[in-house]
C-alpha cells in the first residue's frame, strides 16, 4: 500500500513542476525545456527508489510504472488544456515545447495516456507490491504504449511538423523505447496456464471450427478486418483505384490530415495489424496455439489506443472541418471503426477466459496428475 501511495503522490507533484516552468521565463528556453525534462525524470526515478529502498520491488519493471504515471499527469493536463478546460500550466510547452502536441491525434492520445494508461500504472504497482500476477495486464500496456509511440513519433516526423521538431522532441525516446523492453520481458516470462483436466482440452481441440460458433464469428472477423486493414492503407499511399478515393472523400477524410499521424497509424495496421490478423486466424483454427494468449493481449491494446486517437480525432473540433467524418456518413464509418477497435479485445478475452482450445496437451505416458498441472 505504501508503495502505491508514493507512486501516487509523485505523479501529482507534475501540477507543481508545470506551473513553476510556466511562470519562470528561464526555464522556458528549447534547449532548457530539454535539460529541466531529464533533470525531472532522473529526479523522480531517486525518489522513487528513495522511497522503497527498505522495501525494495523485485521486478524493475515497478520503476518504469512509477516513473511513466507521472508522465501521466503532464499528459492529461496538456489535453485539457489545449480543450480549454484549465490554463496556466502548460502555455510555455505549446510554444517553444512540442507544438504538435495541439494536434486533435495528441490530444488524445494525451487523455488515453492520462486516464487509462495512469490506472493502469497503479494496478500494476498494487499487484506488485501484493505479489499478484500482472503478466497479462502488462502485456496489454506493453501493446497499448508502443503503438501510441510508434505512431506518434514518426508521425511528427513524417507529417507536417516535421520541420518544427525542438530539443524537447527527444523527451520521447525513452517512451519509444521502455516499453519495447519491457514488452520483450513479459513475453520472456512463463505463462500462467490455468489448472484443468486434459480431457477438457483433448475434446475441446477436436472440434473443427465450424462447431465453435464463437471462433468462427472471429475468423469471420478476423478475415474482414484484414481487407479493412488493408483497404485503408492503399489510401493513404494514394492508390488510384476510384473506390478508395470515394471512400476518403465521403467517408474518412481525416486520412489525408497533413500532420502525419493518420498515415502512419493506417501503414502500421496494414504492415503489422494485418499480418498479426492472420496469424489470430490461423491460430482459432489449430489447436495448441499457446501463443494466441498473450499475443491477442498486446495486439488488443495496440489497437484500442490506436483506434480511440482516430476516432476521437476524426470528431474533435480543433481538426479542421474538411477532415472530420461527414455527419451523412457518421454512423456507419463510426460503426466500423468501433468494431475494428473492440473485435481485437473481445477476442484477447476469449482466449484468456476459455484457453482450452491452446493449451498444449501433455505427451502420452503422463499421469493424469501431472496433465493437471499443465
Amino acid at each position: 500500500m505504501v508503495q502505491e501511495i508514493c507512486v501516487f503522490l509523485f505523479s501529482l507533484t507534475a501540477l507543481g513542476v508545470l506551473y513553476i516552468m510556466n511562470n519562470v521565463p528561464a526555464f522556458q528556453e528549447p534547449v532548457v525545456i530539454l535539460e529541466v525534462g531529464v533533470a525531472v525524470l532522473v529526479a523522480v526515478f531517486i525518489l522513487v527508489y528513495a522511497a522503497t529502498r527498505c522495501n525494495p520491488p523485485k521486478d524493475p519493471l515497478f520503476y518504469v510504472f512509477a516513473e511513466f504515471s507521472f508522465t501521466c499527469i503532464i499528459d492529461l493536463t496538456s489535453a485539457l488544456e489545449y480543450d480549454g478546460f484549465i490554463s496556466g500550466f502548460m502555455e510555455f510547452y505549446q510554444k517553444t515545447g512540442e507544438p504538435y502536441l495541439g494536434t486533435p491525434y495528441a490530444i488524445m492520445m494525451c487523455y488515453w495516456d492520462g486516464t487509462v494508461h495512469f490506472i493502469i500504472y497503479l494496478m500494476l504497482v498494487q499487484r506488485m507490491s501484493n505479489r499478484k500476477q500482472y503478466r497479462t495486464l502488462g502485456l496489454f500496456w506493453s501493446g497499448s504504449l508502443c503503438a501510441n509511440m510508434i505512431v506518434f513519433v514518426p508521425g511528427i516526423v513524417a507529417g507536417k511538423y516535421g520541420s518544427e521538431i525542438r530539443p524537447a522532441f527527444w523527451l520521447n525516446m525513452p517512451f519509444l523505447l521502455v516499453p519495447i523492453w519491457g514488452a520483450m520481458s513479459l513475453f520472456s516470462r512463463p505463462r500462467d496456464f490455468p489448472l484443468m483436466g486434459t480431457y477438457k482440452a483433448e475434446r475441446e481441440q477436436k472440434k473443427a471450427v465450424i462447431w465453435r460458433p464463437v471462433d468462427l464469428f472471429f475468423v469471420i472477423f478476423l478475415v474482414a478486418a484484414m481487407g479493412f486493414s488493408l483497404f485503408r492503407g492503399l489510401a493513404v499511399l494514394d492508390c488510384p483505384l476510384e473506390i478508395l478515393d470515394r471512400y476518403v472523400i465521403e467517408y474518412e477524410p481525416y486520412l489525408k490530415d497533413p500532420v502525419g499521424f493518420p498515415k502512419v497509424m493506417m501503414l502500421l495496421m496494414l504492415f503489422h495489424a494485418l499480418p498479426m490478423l492472420g496469424c489470430f486466424a490461423y491460430g482459432l483454427c489449430t489447436p495448441g496455439c499457446t501463443w494466441m494468449m498473450d499475443w491477442t493481449v498486446f495486439f488488443a491494446g495496440a489497437v484500442l489506443q490506436c483506434q480511440w486517437c482516430h476516432i476521437g480525432a476524426s470528431l474533435h473540433p480543433r481538426t479542421a472541418e474538411t477532415y472530420r467524418f461527414p455527419a451523412t456518413a457518421l454512423p456507419p464509418v463510426l460503426l466500423l471503426n468501433l468494431l475494428y477497435a473492440l473485435g481485437p479485445v473481445l477476442l484477447a478475452l476469449r482466449c484468456q477466459r476459455q484457453p482450452e482450445y491452446f493449451l498444449p496437451l501433455a505427451p502420452m505416458g503422463q499421469t493424469n496428475n501431472e496433465k493437471k498441472l499443465r
